[in-house]
């Protein structure tokens, strides 16, 4: 063997190895970026678990039935109230008292129901069994002491430590309280069936500020009268509506004004045979849970019906705890949708609202007498019948998270039906996530529709022509300066899209509509005429520039649409042609909309699609042509039925590229959007797709929340779908080629 022979397979192996380990490579960081992904979403749908940190009685000398238990913020000191007025503070740890006082109400005078805030319950209302009612708020002070942190409990009297008398003689049965800004409102129902309000509102100063060191002077009125026996007292956080609920699953919806109360339906909450056994706000105080007799829990809110009249509405039913037995209490979280469900044989359920999902069932003592969750929901404090105090941590990060929550439709919080909706974030502490992917897949597929119904045709048609009919010093100049087109950076396109094609489309609306009629009939009359003249004068023409002489007359075409946009929306649409595609059509019309996005990423798609095309038809072998021309076939069926069919493979795989750019694009729907995730396939609208919604989003997400994770499960969505488009490319590629391959 010859030495130069020698080194050409030597290289040869050498190559071979590089390619491969290249290959290997690519594929591997494929793989990687995808197993990355998968380990940010998997935490997601874990379910929720529960571990048992400590067991205890409360300490001799402690308080008698206790009517209230809470846990601070941080989890480290539990408040307990007595029915006789004691309050005592207690380490969670160990049930040690930190502090304790009684207090100042009268001897002998029991506290008969409590209720406080939402959402941290910080404020707190007693009702006591002689007609009166006191306000408490419950702070922690925090204190260093040798570097080292110590939480001082305070309890304050904001509205003075004398108790406010409501129903003088009668016990008041049940009281609610809600906070808004300068204005606190107390509803208390009497043993006698009346309904009482207090109100303290807090006058402004004319300088401006609260005067904070007066007292404001309460404001009692009597609401009206309840009947049967009343099961619970709830108000919402505006202190606008009012629920009275009964034992018999009926609750009475109020609305509140200066002047009173006023009825607005009474409902029944439950199935025919069951009786109302808890009832609870949801955090936020908009959504209700009511739970029955046979462990099962419903979710109600108001909703607006076809008069804009407010009416509750059952939206929701949680699976009963085995068993079937009556639900005995149920625990909201103080800051999520998500609540604990305990039955009076001791199972317990753990859900969350939003997502529709049980997280968790399990057993605790049969005799649980409070149950109470800490403000973050990560601690569960209960305390049996017998005085005894169990501190469960609870690890339940992301509850908000379930396939039917990212995929289907959700019937949301003041919302008048089930809806896709994605809302990540708010201005209210109250705000129900909303992480639905559904009009982000829409909105992504929606833009690459339209990108690809601009630029396939355009793209196809060039690089055929170019490929099979245009002169080859003419494609010598056209095929590099379509594809340097391609090195034009997207944030410049997104940026002109936004900034200067969508006004200027916005005023020549009816010029760039005729233009797409226009075009193609002046196109057409022009080469008809053009093959109507002389064969000598058509001859002189070198064959393959014809279309040069197109180009005046193109650039003529679009200067007179768009020169007469304005006397065509004075003639057809009554001078406002936005106006009317609203009337006429109720369509609505965004001026950054799918119509921008379409031209702007189908100029960015075009290059692309172009290059590839015109390789595949260029490519073909000349013996092909030649012989379909020698047979006696026409340039226009020897393209048809010979070019094409042969290149189809790789205008096939051009097109399929094409596609998979336009869903991952980024910047130019970033910026040629109004990026609003809707489900609507109206071209006079926007949307938002996956990759601009990562890009958007993740900057201002923390890091490992509910937020953040979901937004890498839209980066693994948006893997997947590119992986599906280019695997069916691919396949349909390798069939093609298969197919014609033999021409």
């Amino acid at each position: 063997m010859s030495h130069s022979l020698s080194w050409r397979l030597r290289k040869d192996r050498w190559a071979t190895r590089f390619v491969s380990v290249g290959g290997s490579g690519v594929i591997a960081a494929v793989a990687l970026i995808f197993f990355y992904l998968l380990y940010e979403v998997v935490p997601m749908f874990r379910g929720a678990d529960m571990q048992l940190q400590t067991e205890y009685q409360q300490s001799e000398g402690a308080a008698d039935t206790t009517v209230h238990l809470a846990v601070e913020e941080q989890g480290e000191i539990g408040l307990r109230i007595s029915q006789s007025g004691r309050l005592e503070f207690f380490n969670t740890v160990d049930g040690v008292v930190l502090q304790g006082q009684q207090l100042p109400i009268a001897p002998a005078t029991l506290i008969t129901s409590v209720a406080g805030i939402d959402p941290d319950g910080s404020l707190l209302v007693l009702g006591l069994g002689n007609g009166s009612l006191l306000a408490l708020e419950i702070s922690y002070r925090v204190k260093f002491v040798d570097d080292q942190r110590e939480l001082i409990p305070e309890v304050n009297f904001p509205y003075g430590e004398q108790p406010i008398e409501v129903s003088p003689g009668t016990a008041l049965v049940a009281v609610a309280v809600q906070r808004e800004d300068e204005q606190t409102t107390l509803v208390a129902a009497a043993a006698d069936g009346n309904l009482h309000r207090v109100q303290f509102v807090v006058e402004a100063s004319f300088l401006g500020f609260d005067d904070d060191e007066l007292e404001p002077e309460p404001v009692l009125d009597r609401l009206g009268r309840y009947q049967g026996v009343l099961c619970r007292l709830l108000l919402d956080r505006v202190q606008r509506q009012l629920y009275v609920a009964r034992c018999d699953g009926s609750v009475d919806f109020y609305a509140l004004d200066e002047a009173g109360a006023e009825l607005i339906e009474t409902r029944a909450l439950l199935p025919v045979d069951t009786r109302l056994t808890a009832f609870e706000f949801v955090s936020g105080t908009y959504s209700l849970l009511a739970g029955d007799s046979r462990g099962q829990v419903w979710q109600w809110f108001p909703v607006r019906d076809q008069h804009n009249q407010l009416r509750l509405q059952r939206v929701r039913g949680f699976k009963a705890l085995a068993g079937d037995s009556p639900v005995a209490r149920i625990v909201v979280e103080q800051r999520r949708k998500g609540f604990a469900v305990l039955a009076e044989d001791g199972r317990f359920g753990l859900y969350s609202a939003t997502a529709e999902r049980q997280l968790l069932t399990g057993q605790l003592d049969s005799g649980i007498a409070h149950l109470v969750f800490a403000p973050r929901a990560d601690y569960l404090l209960a305390e049996t019948s017998g005085g005894g105090l169990q501190y469960w941590q609870v690890d339940n990060d992301h509850p908000e998270i379930s396939l039917s929550a990212l995929w289907q439709e959700v019937w949301y919080e003041s919302y008048p039906e089930p809806d896709y909706v994605w809302q990540s974030s708010a201005a209210t502490s109250d705000f129900e996530p909303k992480f639905s992917l559904t009009p982000l897949v829409f909105g992504t597929i929606k833009s690459a529709f339209y990108a690809m119904l601009f630029a396939v045709p355009l793209a196809v048609m060039a690089a055929i022509y170019t490929g099979y009919f245009m002169h080859p010093k003419m494609r010598g100049w056209v095929k590099p300066a379509i594809e340097n087109m391609g090195a034009l950076p997207t944030v410049v396109i997104g940026f002109l899209a936004g900034l200067w094609l969508a006004p200027v489309l916005e005023q020549n609306l009816p010029g760039f509509f005729a233009l797409l009629i226009a075009m193609p009939v002046a196109v057409l009359v022009t080469s008809l005429g053009f093959y109507c003249l002389p064969a000598g004068l058509r001859n002189r023409i070198p064959k393959g520039l014809e279309g040069l002489f197109l180009v005046p007359l193109l650039l003529l075409v679009g200067w007179l649409c768009l020169s007469i946009s304005g006397q065509l929306e004075s003639w057809l649409f009554s001078g406002d042609v936005r106006a009317w595609i609203t009337t006429e059509l109720g369509l609505d019309y965004d001026q950054r909309n799918s119509i921008v996005v379409g031209i702007a990423m189908g100029i960015a798609v075009i290059p692309t699609i172009y290059s590839m095309a015109e390789d595949a038809i260029f490519s073909v072998p000349k013996f092909l042509t030649q012989g379909s021309l020698a047979l006696g076939a026409t340039d226009w069926q020897t393209l048809s039925r010979v070019v094409i069919l042969t290149a189809s493979p790789g205008i096939f795989s051009a097109v399929m590229l094409g596609l998979g750019r336009a869903v991952g694009e980024t910047m130019i729907v970033l910026m040629a959007t109004g990026n609003t995730p809707i489900m609507d396939f109206n071209i006079f609208n926007g949307m938002r797709t996956l990759a601009a919604n990562i890009a958007v989003e993740v900057p201002e997400s923390a890091v490992g929340s509910t937020h953040y994770r979901v937004l890498f499960l839209a980066a693994l969505v948006l893997f997947a779908l590119t992986f599906l488009f280019n695997t069916v490319a691919e396949l349909v590629r390798q069939r093609l080629r298969e197919r014609y391959s033999s021409l």
